[in-house]
């Protein structure tokens, strides 16, 4: 982090007061000037470095280029979301900054999400820079420490907490469940202290711990995987008690009994695209969005094949038989509620049927602005056709209109019967007078 150019410059006259000051040494006096190069150089650099925006209170809609929310609030005004500035209040848990979770944590701070909680063990190495997020100055950082970095400079108003830990061991697993229950930042917020659980992690251990916590917080979160060729993966949504956990449906070799360490061979690495990292992470963030704000619908399951541009959806009920014991216990809690959630969706489908009915007995339209009214077609079929024919008084056509074309055509044709007619008469009183 560069310092501020008025703050080097105050150093720059400190060693020059201190250079004054001293005795007239040589050696002392060169040693200070070198150093009062480099804070000016420091300055220099300082000076074209770019600075770190002013943290905004309140979000704004006003479409100015200085507001840094403006193109987010506008969802609000197109009347996708009711209140976007609600986000600011939430708390969202990424566990695993790798590929898929650090992409995920910067665009929920570019969204504007209240507070952060990162979880990582591992550093960043240049292996990883086939990946979007980390840049190659990061290389030894923690990758959570890296991460604030970046997150911080992108949005100051994200309130950001970073853990460099293990959670599958005994006291990571102890300081993970601690800081997901912690409730500083929203205090009268129901539940714990985060809305949402989010697991980027690539391992089906690390997955398992994240199951169990949830499950006994009673907690909702959102699994994501890709998978080792790198052109597919996956998100799920699990709400403990609802729909399967982890340990509901097992992956097949873990079901089977198969050591998952011993899959992975010595000097072989799996595949990784930034391109399937990157849609995994939209689609992780896009349904965070849908379900912390309330819009549109978040799919219990979905895949993504970028082979054959598939996204497969399915929705998995919780199993009776799980092996994870607080899982049974929020089934349990579940079924019970099930009654006065069936109350509350009937009421509420009497709401939409009685609104429904209110609407269809308003009048057909109503008055507007623009004086724009809708006629019925009842009234359309009434409507006299040739009253648009007919012209203001003192005014007549030069040519016959089509109907008064149509008449006189009707007129010739029964004058042209009757002269036939007649003639067919003369020539029959002629043969009977012969």
């Amino acid at each position: 982090m560069s310092m501020e150019v008025g703050e080097l410059k105050g150093i720059n006259q400190d060693l020059e007061t201190l250079k004054h000051s001293l005795p007239q040494d040589p050696s002392l006096h060169a040693s200070l000037d070198q150093l009062m190069s480099r804070v000016h150089h420091l300055t220099e650099v300082a000076k074209f470095s770019p600075s770190r925006r002013e943290k905004v209170k309140d979000m704004s809609a006003e479409v100015v280029d200085s507001n840094p929310y403006s193109r987010l609030m506008a969802l609000q005004r197109m009347g996708i979301v009711d209140n976007y500035e609600k986000i600011r209040g939430y708390s969202v848990a990424i566990v695993g900054i790798g590929g898929v979770g650090s992409v995920a944590a910067e665009m929920l701070t570019r969204c504007g999400i209240g507070r952060l909680l990162l979880y990582d063990y591992d550093k960043v190495e240049l292996a990883n820079m086939n990946r979007l997020f980390f840049r190659p100055e990061q290389v030894g950082m923690t990758k959570t420490d890296a991460a604030v970095q970046t997150l911080s400079d992108i949005n100051p108003d994200v309130v950001l907490e970073s853990y460099t830990l293990n959670i599958a061991t005994v006291q990571g697993f102890e300081t993970f469940m601690s800081s997901l229950k912690d409730k500083s930042f929203r205090p009268n917020k129901d539940g714990i202290g985060v809305d949402l659980v989010l697991s980027c992690v690539d391992n089906y251990e690390a997955r398992m711990v994240v199951n169990q916590a949830c499950n006994e917080l009673n907690q909702t979160w959102m699994e994501s995987g890709v998978s080792e060729d790198a052109v597919s993966g996956h998100i799920q949504l699990l709400i403990p008690g609802e729909t399967a956990c982890f340990a509901c449906a097992p992956p097949l070799v873990v079901a089977s009994g198969v050591d998952e360490r011993t899959l992975k061979r010595e000097g072989v690495c799996a595949a990784s695209l930034p391109t399937t990292m990157g849609v995994v992470a939209g689609l992780l963030v896009q349904s965070t969005l849908k379900f912390l704000l309330k819009f549109g619908h978040v799919s219990p399951y979905l895949g993504y094949n970028s082979l054959k541009d598939y996204f497969p959806t399915m929705e998995m009920r919780p199993n009776p038989q799980c092996s994870n014991a607080a899982c049974l216990e929020r089934q349990k809690e579940y079924q019970l509620a099930q009654p006065a959630r069936d109350a509350a969706a009937a009421a509420a489908k009497a709401k939409l049927e009685a609104e429904a009915l209110s609407v269809d007995e308003c009048p057909l339209h109503a008055d507007n602005e623009w004086n724009i009214s809708v006629v019925d077609d009842i009234e359309l079929s009434t409507m006299d056709a040739s009253s648009s024919d007919e012209l203001p008084e003192g005014l007549a056509r030069e040519l016959p209109t089509a109907d008064a074309h149509q008449n006189l055509s009707v007129a010739r044709s029964a004058d042209t019967s009757v002269e036939d007619l007649d003639d067919l008469r003369k020539q029959l009183e002629a043969l009977n007078a012969d």
